[in-house]
């Protein structure tokens, strides 16, 4: 055989193609995984808060006020994270990276000096990162599942409580009736004090702020711990 005939020695890390391939796909599931989490310890990302709303809404459109609201609650909590006594950047704004009120959340922590974060997802209606995210956090996903799983930061049995705060009271009690999930048993009254509800991005920022449990750990980024024990 002459040396002609001989293929090229490929490190299987290095193979575009086997990395396309079904079988390569835990590789690619991973990589969503360690990928994010290597930029956040690089960019001192110790924790966030998740923004998330529709790219539907507009700024000029009929529900074009959620859309300043979301812009000025984001640059509000921008200015709050950048006062807070630590070495690390607490309390990030993070959206799915797209437009409408996740472009809106992104804009205002770029109007506050800030950092924020891009979770982004490619669809049939492509959707592309809107230009307000900061750049080193940017991620483009392919699986649907991962993304989530960084907007959660492990949210499944987790030892901490997470606020959760619906913005626009009219607009929820139109779109889904709690009250009636409860007296149909399909959720206890007690899940109801797991939300609140603002009309004014001062407020929301207030009950976030209220909602959070101080943590003085410095470790990024905050991945929750289990409460599930050990076996």
């Amino acid at each position: 055989m002459s040396s002609d005939d001989r293929s090229p020695v490929r490190l299987a890390y290095k193979n575009a193609r086997f990395l396309e391939t079904d079988d390569a796909r835990p590789l690619r599931i991973l990589a969503e995984y360690l990928e994010p989490m290597h930029a956040f310890r690089r960019e001192h990302v110790r924790d966030t808060i998740v923004f998330f709303g529709s790219a539907r809404i507009a700024a000029d459109g009929p529900l074009g006020h959620y859309y300043e609201a979301a812009r000025e609650l984001a640059r509000l909590v921008t200015l709050w994270s950048k006062n807070l006594p630590s070495h690390a950047h607490r309390y990030v704004v993070c959206t799915g990276g797209g437009g409408g009120l996740m472009e809106a959340a992104n804009r205002g922590a770029a109007e506050a000096g800030g950092k924020s974060i891009g979770l982004n997802i490619g669809l049939p209606q492509e959707q592309r990162p809107n230009r307000w995210i900061t750049r080193a956090l940017t991620f483009d996903f392919r699986y649907f599942f991962m993304r989530k799983f960084w907007f959660a930061h492990l949210a499944r049995k987790i030892e901490r409580r997470i606020p959760i705060v619906l913005y626009g009271t009219s607009y929820w009690d139109e779109v889904i009736d709690f009250d009636a999930l409860v007296r149909h048993e399909m959720i206890d009254r007690e899940d109801l004090a797991l939300f609140q509800y603002a009309d004014d991005p001062a407020v929301a920022l207030q009950l976030l702020q209220a909602g959070i449990v101080a943590d003085r750990e410095e470790a990024t980024p905050a991945i929750a711990r289990s409460c599930a024990p050990l076996r």
